[in-house]
């Protein structure tokens, strides 16, 4: 390992001397790759758009996330920031020099990148979704479009995939074979679920068996492995000491915060596909698609806007945890249920129902709420 390290070390250096003049971009392309720009911009835009797209899309970036949080904890992979300063393989005083940022001094294990297995796994969705509505068509034409719409979108999928890898390597968060351990294990859970067509009617009762059995799992681990005198949590005092400005060391990114915050939304996603505001919003939904579901997309993104400007005490670890799950549960229930509920609010005219609103009304009723999806 330590070969790869060094070499990963020389890449970059590489970087940060000859891309200097893109660090903006490459910061940028971080800032994309952040697993929570899934729940707060991608999951309200496709859930609106098509909601079995934006369910798949929790369920993979939840589930991808603890696959994540296991393997950290499994291969103890070093950060770049952390390894040069405590690695014996240099002589003294040629200890290499790498520039840290705001954004370097995470907290967790650096191996698999989860940063590079979030974005894979979501652009994976993104894409595969959006194939899915050519891909119905049979005549030649559409099916040769259908190729050229395939090779864009995965190339842009690529070019984004490598362009948040690079970003990763470049501020020394990540080593080169992290990213690609990142990237690969994103798209096979993405793969997985493409063929688990169950979540899209899970039932209440399975989002909290779900939530219970990856939180008690993880934790398990976590026990078992301290039991035996191994740490899982070493990584976070190796941050705190190598970090160059202890402002950068943020507990948001602690392997436990990960999962609390995880679990939160995909707690909160049971709960308001479930609701009863759902299933008169998707009343409105079915009958009113354009115009209610764009005003449900702006106001859903400017609502979570405000949310994440909201600062959550970090003074108490436990306290932190608690008030990270209730924030993260929010979003799906505003997402899914409150705007479009109180959009369908505002909406609503007293005007005499059409016998097609009457009929659609009736069939919703006998539906379950899982169910309720308008395409």
């Amino acid at each position: 390992m330590d070969l790869l390290h060094r070499n990963g070390v020389l890449i970059i250096q590489h970087l940060q001397k000859d891309y200097r003049s893109y660090q903006r971009f490459l910061n940028f392309m971080s800032h994309v790759g952040d697993p929570r720009n899934i729940f707060l911009i991608y999951f309200p835009l496709w859930f609106q758009l098509n909601p079995a797209v934006g369910t798949k899309m929790i369920w993979v970036a939840v589930i991808g996330d603890w696959f994540n949080l296991i393997f950290k904890w499994i291969l103890f992979g070093h950060r770049p920031y952390w390894w040069v300063q405590e690695t014996m393989i240099y002589p003294n005083q040629s200890i290499p020099c790498l520039e840290q940022f705001p954004i370097t001094c995470e907290t967790g294990p650096g191996s698999p990148s989860g940063h590079a297995m979030g974005s894979s796994c979501v652009w994976s969705v993104m894409v595969s979704a959006a194939l899915s509505y050519r891909s119905r068509q049979k005549d030649k034409s559409a099916i040769t479009l259908h190729r050229l719409a395939s090779s864009f979108l995965w190339s842009i999928f690529w070019i984004i995939q490598i362009s948040v890898c690079v970003s990763r390597v470049f501020i020394a968060t990540h080593f080169p074979h992290q990213v690609i351990l990142g990237v690969i294990g994103g798209m096979l859970v993405a793969e997985i679920f493409e063929h688990t067509p169950s979540i899209q009617t899970a039932s209440l009762k399975t989002y909290i068996k779900a939530n219970v059995f990856l939180f008690f799992s993880a934790l398990g681990f976590y026990l078992v492995l301290k039991l035996i005198d191994i740490d899982l949590l070493w990584s976070v005092p190796k941050a705190k000491k190598w970090c160059t400005n202890p402002e950068w060391v943020n507990i948001d990114t602690t392997p436990f915060a990960g999962l609390v915050r995880n679990l939160g939304v995909f707690f909160g996603l049971g709960l308001s596909i479930h609701s009863e505001m759902f299933v008169v919003s998707c009343k409105v939904k079915c009958g009113y698609k354009g115009s209610f579901r764009i005003s449900c997309t702006a106001a859903s993104l400017a609502t979570l806007q405000l949310y994440d400007r909201i600062k959550i005490p970090t003074h108490s670890e436990y306290l932190f945890y608690v008030l990270s799950f209730c924030k993260s549960a929010a979003i799906p229930l505003t997402v899914v249920a409150l705007v479009p509920y109180c959009i369908h609010v505002l909406m609503k005219q007293p005007e005499k129902k059409t016998s097609t609103e009457v009929m659609v009304n009736m069939g919703l009723e006998n539906l379950g709420a899982s169910r309720l999806y308008c395409d």
